[in-house]
């Protein structure tokens, strides 16, 4: 019987971490870049854009993983990811500082597309746990990219940010070493992919169009409190600080509500673990809204617990459904995902303007609500391939009738 394999799990979720700081280092990067090389803040805006780009390749490049051994990919990523980000300081020029955000896009979706694929093939039956454990390494990413690349500027300036490479070198290492032993059967694979990609797509398309659903009535809430929470905040007489600090409050929470959702899930269903989330966020979004100033940071601490609390539970969702092209399906979903946050950003953007924030962000809560609905109807999983290696992802058991 397999069992939940905690260390390499842990390592995958190291990895996750390490890999993350990484890619944020861009963000915090931003005004010194256009103090360096002189480029306009819609140029700085469309780095965004170019790193994320790769998304749009989820799809193919999850049907590649789906039929190669997964975890080189994982691996290596965090090792080249540090490599680009930490040299950012001394592009010469922003075509080659694009060329080098559009090369760690690439890698970062090289990384996050097989990774919940090796996550489910080490957690057994306790999928929400293992996705919890590697959501948990992404989320601390978030409070400790932007503090880890602030102060290697201030101690060695922009251009010395080099000396951050052999941290993401070790952690390549340290996966290497954990994971060097995990076996695919590749031949199983790559019959089983041959046979029946077709379909597999087609019994995932109710799957990711509900989850898509989901995810456009609860994206507004995500981007409101994420990207646009610093400005309200400053737009409400905030402090940059102040701003800066709620904002580590919400990520810092959200890693939390990542590691405890997964375990959750595996209790009481991942269907009810997101209602629940889904519910808790438009109330506290509202209260978020009317509260009294004291009251801002514990609400953005138990609204972070719940809003990212569905990321595992959606991941071990996709991962669950018994589809022989798991890759693929959470390439499909990271792609929807992309599509519909830079809608909904430039929409709650272009809202805010015309409207303002308070009504803007009360819509959003409202909005909200149309998620639960398509968590109704999400199937769980799928049991229409009757094989004996039911995931040919798995390594084969040849002690198993």
């Amino acid at each position: 019987m397999k069992k939940f394999q905690s260390g390499k799990i842990l390592a995958i979720s190291f990895g996750h971490l390490f890999h993350d700081v990484y890619s944020s280092f861009l963000a915090p990067m931003i005004p010194l870049l256009v103090g360096k090389l002189g480029f306009s803040l819609p140029l700085a805006g469309m780095l965004d854009v170019i790193k994320n780009s790769p998304s749009l390749f989820n799809p193919f490049l999850g049907l590649l993983v789906d039929q190669i051994s997964v975890k080189y990919f994982v691996i290596f990523a965090p090792g080249i990811t540090a490599v680009i980000m930490s040299l950012i300081g001394i592009a010469p020029s922003y075509t080659v500082l694009a060329i080098m955000v559009f090369v760690m896009g690439i890698s970062s979706t090289l990384f996050h597309i097989p990774s919940p694929v090796l996550i489910k093939n080490l957690s057994a039956n306790k999928t929400g746990r293992g996705m919890s454990y590697y959501m948990l390494g992404g989320e601390l990413s978030r409070t400790l990219g932007p503090l880890i690349i602030t102060g290697a500027v201030t101690i060695w300036g922009i251009e010395g940010t080099w000396r951050l490479i052999p941290f993401g070198l070790a952690a390549s290492f340290v996966l290497y070493v954990k994971l060097k032993d995990f076996v695919v059967d590749k031949d199983a694979v790559q019959k089983q992919i041959r046979v029946r990609t077709s379909t597999a797509i087609k019994e995932l398309i109710p799957l990711l169009t509900l989850l898509g659903g989901f995810l456009f009535f609860r994206t507004a809430i995500n981007v409101a409190v994420t990207f646009y929470l610093p400005v309200y905040l400053v737009d409400q007489g905030k402090t940059i600080i102040s701003a800066s600090f709620s904002l580590a409050v919400l990520q810092f929470s959200g890693a939390v509500g990542t590691l405890f959702a997964g375990p959750v899930s595996d209790k009481i269903g991942k269907k009810k673990t997101l209602l629940i989330a889904s519910l808790a966020c438009p109330l506290l979004m509202w209260l978020l809204i009317v509260a009294d100033d004291k009251f801002i940071i514990p609400i953005l601490a138990v609204l972070g617990f719940f809003l990212f609390s569905s990321g595992p539970v959606i991941l071990a969702l996709i991962q669950d459904f018994n589809s022989h092209i798991p890759a693929f399906a959470n390439g499909m979903y990271m792609t929807s995902s992309f599509i519909i946050r830079s809608f909904i950003i430039l929409l709650v953007g272009y809202y805010i303007e015309k409207i303002g924030y308070d009504l803007t962000y009360k819509i959003a809560a409202i909005l909200a609500f149309g998620s639960i609905p398509f968590i109704i109807f999400i199937p769980i999983k799928k049991q229409s391939f009757q094989l004996k290696n039911k995931n040919p992802l798995l390594p084969i058991d040849k002690n198993s009738p």
